[in-house]
């Protein structure tokens, strides 16, 4: 996944999802999702879609963004919505590499340095504390 996500960062010179999603020629819609989904990502008639729901803070907007885009790079074809309802496996093992994508391409640009807390780096890279406890 780190090569992915170096490839991707090399090629377009950024680790910005939303310039990333830009480069890649996918629509970034922001709308209501309710109260239960932050973020879909969704293919149709050969167009990528990332929609992020419109009352997040900037901070989550971006790290949705960098998640969908995970699922862009990584289940291209996997239709998560068809998982649950018509299969057995559970589909959190997606999440939570897109999870990994999103972090990933978020802290790339930073140097850890030695003895570092996991807070310290989220906080710094304006990623939500509140994922450290769903990696």
């Amino acid at each position: 996944m780190d090569d992915i996500v170096k490839k991707l960062i090399r090629k377009h010179k950024t680790n910005d999802p939303f310039s990333l999603a830009r480069c890649l020629n996918i629509n970034i819609r922001f709308t209501d999702l309710g109260k239960n989904t932050r973020g879909i990502y969704h293919k149709a008639l050969q167009r990528r879609f990332i929609i992020i729901h419109n009352d997040l803070s900037p901070e989550w907007q971006r790290f949705i963004c960098a998640h969908e885009l995970g699922h862009d790079r990584l289940h291209r074809g996997v239709n998560r919505f068809f998982i649950e309802e018509h299969s057995f496996f559970n589909p959190g093992k997606f999440e939570r590499q897109a999870n990994e994508f999103a972090v990933s391409l978020l802290t790339a640009e930073d140097s850890i340095s030695s003895g570092e807390s996991i807070h310290e780096i989220f906080r710094r890279n304006h990623i939500p504390l509140e994922l450290i406890n769903h990696m």
